[in-house]
C-alpha cells in the first residue's frame, strides 16, 4: 500500500527557527522528532518572488514544481495545464483533504483535494478572526472582498465575505484541530495526502498566552548581523513589512519581535505533535511521510530588515525536514534545493509518475552545483557552494553588487566585491541561469535586466 502523508506548511518560518537544528533559543521538541527520524535539508531555498507577498509565488512554486518565471504570473491563480501536487496524488488514488491557507486561486484548490475544511483563500488576517471556507465540492467559493485594506481590523475581518469565522479562536488550533478531526475519522485502507497549511508565524504575532510566557526577551541574543538600519536602498526598504518596526531599529522592538515570533513557532510546534500523535494513535508512524516546510523566510532585524523582499539567507532559506519509509533518519543534508523540488520527490516516494509540466529535481537524488535567486524587477541573485551574489537595479539603474564567501561568512557581513575576478566568474554563472530560466521573458525581468546595463 502506498504510504500516507501529512504535509505541514508554515508562514514566514525562517530556516534556523528548530532547535534540533542549532537554535538553542528555541523550543521546539515536535520539530526536533521530526529531525531526529528524517532527512533535514538544511540549505532549502526559495528562489526569491516577484511580488511582495512572496508567500504566493513561493506556494504556487511548491504545489507545482515550476520555477519563477515558468508559473502563472505571481502565482496567484494556477492554469489547468499546470498540473498540482494533489491534483497528482489524488489521481494515483489518494484521499487529498486540504486545510488552511491557500494562496492560489479557488480552482486549483478544486482540482488538488477531494475534501477539506477550514480554508483560507487570502494571504493574511487575524489570527483571532480568520475568514474560513467550508469545502464545496462544487469549487464555487465567493471569495469577493477577501482583502481588505487593513488586515489587522477584526471589525474588516469580519465584513470579508467567507462561510464563517471562529472568533476568538487561533488559526494554528483550528487547523491542527481539523486535520486531528480527519485522522481521525478517515477510514484505513485508502491512503491519504492531509496538507494543513498554517498561517503562522506570520504576523501579527498573536499567540496563547502560555506559549508567549515561554520566552524572555531580555534572554534571546540579538543576531550578530543585527543593523540599525540597511546600508544601502535596495529598492524596498518601504514595503509593508519594514515598516512594523521603527527605523533606526531598536534592540528593544527587535527583540520583542524574536521572542513573539519564537513563540508563535513553538505554539505552532504543540499543535504539530497533536497532529503526530493523532498519526500515531492510528498506528499508522512506520507508514507515513511527514514534510514540514515553511514558504519563505524572515529579516527580523538582520541586515536592518524585517521581511522577506530580499535575497539574503534570512529571507529566501526555510526549512525543510522529510520524515518516514524511504528516507534516512537522523540525517541532515546541505545539497541546495528549492521547495519545488519537493513535487517530484514525492512522486518518487509513492511510486506515482512525475507530470510533465514539473520541473523540480529529486531531492533524495538529484543534485545542484547552484541556485538562481530573483526579487521582483529589483535584485538577481545566484549561490553557488561557496559564494553568492547579488546584483541590485534601484530607480532603473545597477545600484550594488554584493558578494560573500556563505562558509566563512554565513551572516552575510562582508561584501566582496572588490574581488573582480570573482565577481566575473559568479556573473557568468548568474547569466547562464537568468537564461536557463527565462528570466529576460518575464515583465520584472526585462525591467531589471535593462537597468542592470544602465
Amino acid at each position: 500500500m502506498k504510504p500516507n502523508i501529512v504535509f505541514l506548511f508554515t508562514d514566514d518560518q525562517r530556516f534556523d527557527t528548530i532547535a534540533a537544528l542549532g537554535n538553542r533559543q528555541i523550543n521546539t521538541p515536535n520539530m526536533d522528532w521530526l529531525v531526529q527520524n528524517g532527512t533535514a535539508f538544511t540549505h532549502a531555498c526559495i528562489p526569491g518572488g516577484t511580488v511582495a507577498a512572496v508567500c504566493m509565488p513561493s506556494r504556487a512554486m511548491l504545489n507545482t514544481g515550476r520555477t519563477l518565471f515558468h508559473i502563472n504570473g505571481a502565482g496567484e491563480t494556477i492554469p489547468p495545464e499546470h498540473a498540482t501536487l494533489g491534483e497528482t496524488l489524488r489521481g494515483a488514488g489518494y484521499h487529498t483533504f486540504g486545510v488552511g491557507k491557500w494562496h492560489n486561486g479557488t480552482e486549483s484548490f478544486h482540482r488538488s483535494f477531494t475534501a477539506g475544511g477550514e480554508i483560507f483563500f487570502g494571504g493574511m488576517a487575524d489570527h483571532w478572526n480568520v475568514p474560513v471556507f467550508d469545502f464545496d465540492p462544487t469549487g464555487k467559493y465567493d471569495t469577493r472582498c477577501l482583502y481588505v485594506e487593513n488586515p489587522f481590523s477584526s471589525n474588516l475581518t469580519r465584513e470579508r465575505h467567507c462561510d464563517h469565522i471562529h472568533a476568538g479562536r487561533h488559526s494554528t488550533d483550528i487547523i491542527s484541530e481539523t486535520g486531528i478531526r480527519f485522522l481521525k475519522e478517515h477510514p484505513a485502507g485508502q491512503p491519504y495526502f492531509l496538507y494543513l497549511s498554517f498561517l503562522a508565524p506570520h504576523d501579527p504575532r498573536t499567540m496563547p498566552e502560555e506559549f508567549l510566557e515561554m520566552y524572555d526577551p531580555a534572554e534571546i541574543e540579538l543576531p550578530e548581523n543585527f543593523l540599525p538600519q540597511h546600508p544601502f536602498d535596495n529598492g524596498e526598504l518601504k514595503v509593508r513589512d519594514e515598516i512594523l518596526a521603527s527605523v533606526p531599529r531598536n534592540e528593544t522592538e527587535i527583540l520583542r519581535h524574536l521572542a513573539d515570533y519564537y513563540a508563535m513557532i513553538s505554539h505552532l510546534d504543540d499543535r504539530i505533535g497533536r497532529v503526530i500523535a493523532a498519526v500515531s494513535e492510528r498506528g499508522e508512524l512506520d507508514r507515513n511521510i511527514f514534510v514540514l516546510c515553511g514558504d519563505n523566510g524572515l529579516a527580523l532585524g538582520q541586515h536592518g530588515l524585517m521581511g522577506k523582499q530580499s535575497l539574503y539567507d534570512h529571507s529566501i532559506r526555510v526549512p525543510l525536514v522529510l520524515c518516514g519509509p524511504g528516507i534516512s533518519a537522523g540525517q541532515t543534508s546541505d545539497a541546495l534545493v528549492y521547495l519545488l523540488d519537493i513535487f517530484p520527490t514525492l512522486c518518487s516516494l509513492t511510486d506515482t509518475p512525475v507530470p510533465a509540466s514539473v520541473e523540480g529535481k529529486n531531492l533524495l537524488g538529484d543534485s545542484r552545483d547552484a541556485l538562481y535567486l530573483a526579487y521582483n524587477d529589483k535584485h538577481r541573485g545566484v549561490r553557488t557552494r561557496q559564494h553568492k551574489l547579488i546584483e541590485y537595479v534601484v530607480n532603473g539603474s545597477h545600484q550594488m553588487t554584493q558578494v560573500f564567501d556563505m562558509v566563512a561568512d554565513p551572516l552575510e557581513t562582508r561584501n566582496l566585491a572588490d574581488d573582480m575576478a570573482l565577481v566575473e566568474n559568479l556573473r557568468r554563472e548568474l547569466f547562464h541561469l537568468r537564461d536557463e530560466w527565462d528570466d529576460l521573458q518575464s515583465s520584472w525581468g526585462q525591467t531589471f535586466w535593462k537597468g542592470y546595463e544602465q
